[in-house]
């Protein structure tokens, strides 16, 4: 079966929804130019894999809209070499943008097949030095701690403090979504010592995280 991928349909998307919505990053904006959404959609959504809105991925889980993607990514100030810790790899596109930027990716998934589905995905596209693990991202991964960076791909009722203090170097940077599931707010955060500075990067609605310290898994 010949995939959708097009190129002209991912320099729309990086023109349309990146660029004419302040995405300015040249780093940023080359990595999401290099990964073919398209891959890590389901098949019967391949068409509208360049439009700017979340879909469905299976398991109740979904992958970002590319606007939401870039966003965090560009809050994230990734640079290469730099250690991140993902929490929520759902279908590994976001996995896929960061280990383009030339980061050290340790990525985390509660839902085995996605994350299974993911390592396959990203061997077949080349991508390699990512880590995985199954399991409760609440917890993070404290065998590989302290990350430079986290980003979490899923909504808490609060900032995760605990988890941020202890896994995040001093001087990091954190993006993630927090809040009531109808009202969540996408946060930069830099941790300071023991302090945490924020920054609101606006409304967003991401899938819950469950876990410790988080939402329960009904």
């Amino acid at each position: 079966m010949k995939l959708f991928s097009s190129m002209s349909a991912r320099d729309r998307m990086i023109q349309q929804h990146l660029i004419a919505r302040g995405i300015m990053e040249p780093r940023v904006l080359e990595a999401m130019r290099s990964v073919p959404r398209e891959r890590f959609v389901l098949e019967e959504s391949r068409t509208q894999a360049y439009e700017d809105c979340a879909m469905s991925i299976g398991f109740g889980q979904t992958i970002s809209q590319p606007y939401i993607v870039a966003l965090m990514t560009e809050k994230l100030e990734p640079a290469p070499g730099l250690r991140v810790l993902e929490i929520g790899t759902g279908s590994g596109y976001q996995t896929a943008v960061l280990a383009a930027l030339g980061m050290q990716v340790y990525t985390m998934e509660r839902v085995k097949p996605l994350l299974d589905e993911t390592f396959e995905r990203l061997a077949l596209l080349g991508i390699r030095g990512v880590k995985y693990r199954f399991g409760d991202g609440t917890r993070g991964w404290p065998e590989y701690a302290p990350f430079d960076r986290i980003l979490i791909a899923a909504g808490a009722p609060e900032l995760p403090r605990e988890l941020l203090l202890q896994q995040l170097v001093d001087g990091g940077v954190a993006v993630l979504p927090a809040g009531a599931m109808d009202a969540q707010t996408l946060f930069q955060v830099r941790r300071q010592g023991q302090e945490l500075l924020t920054t609101n990067l606006g409304g967003v609605r991401f899938v819950k995280l469950v876990g410790e310290g988080a939402w329960d898994d009904e």
